[in-house]
């Protein structure tokens, strides 16, 4: 498949319109992509992020509470905001399809930064019915963006809570600058989805997939008492200088994880991801990671060699379930389907959430 020679995004991505140079319409400039970020917002974000890290101290039980799931990002910004910000963190995981590396990950970090950590194990039952019932009825987007987008806001929503019960005015989450898509946040979570919006999937209630138990899972600002302080949720690595090749030596010299096996992304990703990307490479024939990837090698914050190299040999093992792509046939055994189940049956936003006007 050709792909743009300077981003290396494939021509299969929507608008990508590869010319006969070999050049994308985004590496042109004809189109912008969703992930770029103007340099004048950033600094702005930069200027009220140091403001935030600034005010936050002494406010609650801890200053900041970090998501943290095992990756060399979240790794790197609580060990950050610690020693270099000298923050009192908390440290947040929900364990649920955390691979062995990541808990590795996790359990070497913490011992060497040495911060309060809290786990939380859901309900296995719980996800993997909404996760069987999430890939046979995908929306539009795909699977990728389907689980991750009902998925997040669990994990998302159990920080939240937690912040609130702890008085915890800010939530700092390991996002990389396109993460999470940025029609749903760049940089912040606006206050009114914090404050207003009810997080619970419309598309699982409409359908009769979830109890009025299992709606209680998800986040719902409405539930609390009127003058609750709801936490600022915040990406900081939208609003620094973010260099993802950096990130993974620093953890690596750190100490943070064991070796730089454990600081790739590719070892660290969660199992069921293999499967969301097989499912996306057969509906749309390019990995759904592509776009997000190409936007951090056209911002010079990802190396494209590394890319070059990795991205065929990623989607030869997602394709083909071999190697670390195995675990796209564990995951369909552990939710007990199989690849004719991976259905696309709902249109955009099906479930996601509605903003209160």
């Amino acid at each position: 498949m050709k792909s743009c020679k300077i981003c290396l995004l494939p021509e299969k991505v929507p608008e990508a319109n590869i010319d006969s140079t070999g050049i994308c319409s985004f590496c042109r400039g004809d189109k912008k992509s969703d992930y770029a970020v103007n340099e004048q917002l950033r600094q702005e974000w930069k200027k009220d992020l140091e403001k935030a890290l600034s005010e936050c101290k002494g406010k609650g039980e801890y200053d900041c509470l970090v998501p943290i799931s095992g990756g060399k990002d979240s790794l790197y910004l609580a060990y950050k905001l610690k020693y270099e910000y000298g923050l009192k963190v908390l440290g947040y995981t929900t364990n649920i399809s955390i691979p062995d590396i990541a808990q590795e990950n996790i359990k070497r970090c913490l011992s060497k930064i040495d911060i309060r950590h809290y786990s939380d194990s859901p309900p296995e039952s719980f996800y993997r019915k909404i996760f069987s019932y999430l890939l046979k009825n995908q929306e539009e987007r795909g699977a990728v963006y389907t689980i991750s987008y009902v998925y997040a806001p669990l994990f998302e929503g159990d920080a939240i809570k937690l912040a609130i019960e702890k008085n915890i005015p800010l939530i700092l989450a390991g996002y990389s600058p396109g993460q999470p898509e940025p029609e749903r946040m760049t940089y912040e979570f606006s206050r009114k989805l914090i404050c207003e919006t009810d997080w619970t999937p419309p598309g699982l209630i409409k359908d009769n997939v979830i109890t009025d138990e299992e709606i209680e899972l998800f986040y719902n600002p409405h539930k609390y008492p009127k003058g609750t302080n709801f936490p600022r949720y915040l990406a900081p690595f939208h609003a620094w200088d973010y260099n993802q090749d950096e990130v993974m030596k620093f953890v690596v010299e750190k100490g943070l994880v064991q070796s730089k096996k454990h600081a790739n992304p590719i070892y660290s990703n969660y199992p069921i991801n293999w499967l969301l990307m097989y499912s996306d490479l057969k509906f749309f024939g390019y990995n759904p990671y592509h776009p997000e990837f190409s936007q951090l090698i056209r911002d010079g914050k990802a190396s494209r060699v590394y890319w070059k190299i990795m991205t065929p040999i990623v989607n030869f093992m997602i394709k083909n379930m071999v190697f670390l792509g195995k675990d796209a046939k564990k995951s369909m055994d552990w939710l007990g389907i199989n690849e004719k189940d991976l259905k696309i049956t709902k249109p955009r936003g099906y479930y996601d959430p509605e903003l209160p006007s």
